[in-house]
């Protein structure tokens, strides 16, 4: 696990001496992804450069340093993630004729991109990566993300026309030519989904690389600049969720429930002891319920020693699962840590916030999980999560909320459809006429779903020059053709809520620690095999996630495997009525809102007011805006 940064300015033909030095200050703006090593390599004809920052989990020795250089000299890699099939690829690649040096997975895929090319070698790994590949021999440069979007990857042009790109946009920041002003339509999608999802960044004419995407850069594409690229149509899809759905769908389970609990077995004890390889301590995230438990036996079940397991507790009782995680621990005699979390310890942690996560994030649960990964850092490098399991195998409430308001409004007379049409703007999250409004005024499943992950729902109105951009929930085509509306509504959590939120949460608060986190639910193989599986297998009668609580239940009691569900979330409305306070009114501040000129004033400090008349829950809306405040702020200081 890693971080990467690079640039290219073909018609510079910097000095290499210069190239070096930036691509020194990008490693060093993203050291915390990798405090053990660092390197850059330039082609100074080309005027490339390319920088890693290395936490050394495969193969600590100097040879896996990067960036690195294929064996035959024209491939050069700097390389972010873990390839967990290595050792079968390394056996293939050897009965080839390949030699290797190390033992590193990275130079594994280096030989695979060298003997296959860069497409077919990322679809014969297995793993999380953000890479970037220079071609010498063509003088292209190649920029790709894993299918599932686990790690990172920002670029943009500067205003001299270089090239950047990096792990984080702290890096792309180190270059003195890049426009570093806020683009508004990107800040709106922040209100409305807490997160900013690819290809969109916080920064004009700076763009994140979808999941499962590559982009090939030659000279004429890099002298078209930021003035003619397209995300849309330049980022090419090598692996392409919605097509490996439908012909999951179509092809579907071949057996009874038994033979699919039999299946998910084998699957996830292959998936977790790939990735349990490690050269160094390792441990797991658990949090009590069904996916990191589930994640937690499992490991348990592969290892001849007690798993180190974390979790974290609050004060709060609503939040707080701790008991149970302890209780799964003792069960599976897991080597458990705890910590107790309360206002004081989000009161210290909330000003780092921007710089855990670079860019302006808001699921509250950012809190506990940065809280989390610290605690884990103590003890252990790797540590294994459960993220996944919900968009796969149909795990959250608002599903069947959101199934049952579209067959509603499927079944109300187009007469009065059409009076409730019109979006009732942010009195629909508060009850009554307006959210029946906002919820049966959807036209369609998309909107549908959109009205239950939407936190603004009309943000647009509140951000001075904002345009609404659209994502996933509003694409039809991230849609899959066949499939039931229950397939539809997870593929499309999997296509945006997934990678860029859940997955963005968990790399950013591991990495700002050093802490490099893997998911095995989001192998390929579990991923194709849930969407394969039918509705009835992932929810039976009121019960989510059918199929791996029944698969949990082989690993433990009744007691433990059957209980309600709780989000990993955060006591935010109380900490802001409390401990942090203070804080939020200086973010707040009426005069530093009219000066920075962002957002309408009036309404976000109408909405402050409720907020602390206890007028109106307003948390949820006001944590958008101070993530983007204390980010601002943040920006301005570096």
């Amino acid at each position: 696990m890693c971080g990467i940064a690079g640039a290219w300015s073909p018609s510079a033909r910097d000095r290499a001496d210069s190239l070096h030095a930036l691509g020194k200050r990008m490693g060093q703006a993203i050291a915390h992804r990798g405090p053990d090593d660092a390197g850059t390599w330039v082609d100074e004809n080309a005027g490339l450069m390319l920088s890693h920052r290395r936490l050394s989990i495969v193969d600590l020795s100097p040879e896996g340093h990067q960036p690195m250089v294929s064996a035959d000299g024209r491939w050069v890699i700097a390389f972010n993630g873990e390839i967990y099939n290595h050792g079968e690829l390394r056996r293939e690649l050897l009965a080839l004729g390949h030699v290797f040096r190390g033992h590193s997975d990275t130079e594994v895929l280096l030989a695979a991109v060298a003997q296959w090319g860069v497409r077919a070698a990322l679809e014969r790994g297995n793993g999380m990566l953000a890479v970037a590949l220079w071609d010498r021999r063509q003088r292209e440069l190649w920029l790709a993300r894993d299918r599932v979007g686990k790690k990172p990857l920002y670029y943009g042009w500067s205003g001299d026309g270089t090239l950047l790109f990096g792990s984080e946009l702290s890096a792309l920041r180190v270059h003195p030519g890049l426009d570093a002003q806020v683009n508004p339509d990107a800040l709106a999608l922040l209100l409305r989904l807490d997160y900013i999802p690819a290809p969109y960044s916080i920064l004009r004419g700076v763009h994140k690389l979808q999941a499962g995407t590559l982009l090939r850069l030659d000279a004429a594409q890099w002298q078209a600049g930021a003035s003619a690229h397209d995300p849309a149509t330049q980022q090419e899809r090598w692996w392409d969720a919605r097509q490996a759905q439908e012909a999951a769908i179509a092809r579907g389970f071949d057996g009874d429930e038994t033979q699919a609990l039999d299946a998910l077995d084998a699957l996830l004890r292959d998936a977790v002891g790939l990735r349990m390889e490690a050269d160094v301590p390792l441990g797991a995230f658990l949090s009590g319920g069904t996916d990191s438990s589930l994640v937690t036996a499992v490991m348990q079940a592969q290892s001849a020693r007690p798993v180190r397991s974390f979790s974290i507790g609050f004060d709060n009782v609503v939040h707080d699962e701790s008991a149970h995680a302890a209780a799964v621990a003792r069960h599976l005699r897991t080597d458990h840590t705890e910590l107790r979390a309360d206002g004081q310890a989000a009161l210290a942690l909330v000003p780092r916030m921007a710089h855990i996560f670079d860019e302006p994030f808001a699921d509250s649960s950012q809190l506990p999980t940065a809280l989390l990964c610290q605690l884990a850092r103590q003890h252990v490098t790797v540590a294994l999560s459960g993220d996944g399991g919900d968009e796969l195998f149909y795990g959250y409430g608002r599903y069947a909320r959101a199934l049952r308001n579209e067959a509603l409004a499927r079944r109300l007379p187009r007469r009065l459809l059409a009076t409730l049409a019109g979006e009732p703007g942010e009195r629909a999250r508060l009850g009554g006429l307006a959210a029946l409004r906002g919820e049966l005024g959807a036209v369609d499943l998309q909107a549908v779903a959109r009205n239950r992950i939407s936190r603004w729902r009309r943000p647009e109105t509140v951000i001075h020059g904002a345009r609404r951009a659209l994502t996933a929930y509003d694409d039809p085509a991230a849609l899959p053709r066949n499939g039931t509306p229950a397939d539809a509504l997870m593929a499309l959590d999997f296509a945006c809520y997934l990678p860029e939120d859940i997955l963005t949460k968990v790399d950013r608060a591991s990495m700002a620690v050093a802490l490099e986190a893997r998911a095995p639910l989001l192998d390929w193989r579990v991923v194709e095999f849930a969407w394969s599986l039918p509705l009835s297998m992932k929810r039976r009668g009121d019960t989510l996630k059918h199929l791996p609580k029944q698969l949990l239940g082989r690993y433990l009691p009744e007691s433990l495997v059957v209980r309600p569900k709780s989000g990993f979330g955060a006591p935010v409305g109380d900490w802001l009525r409390g401990p942090l306070r203070e804080w939020a009114e200086a973010q707040l501040d009426e005069r530093r809102l009219r000066e920075e000129g962002h957002f309408d004033v009036a309404t976000i400090r109408g909405l402050w007011g409720e907020f602390l008349g206890e007028q109106r829950k307003w948390h949820t809306h006001l944590w958008g805006v101070l993530m983007f405040q204390a980010w601002r702020e943040a920006q301005l200081r570096q």
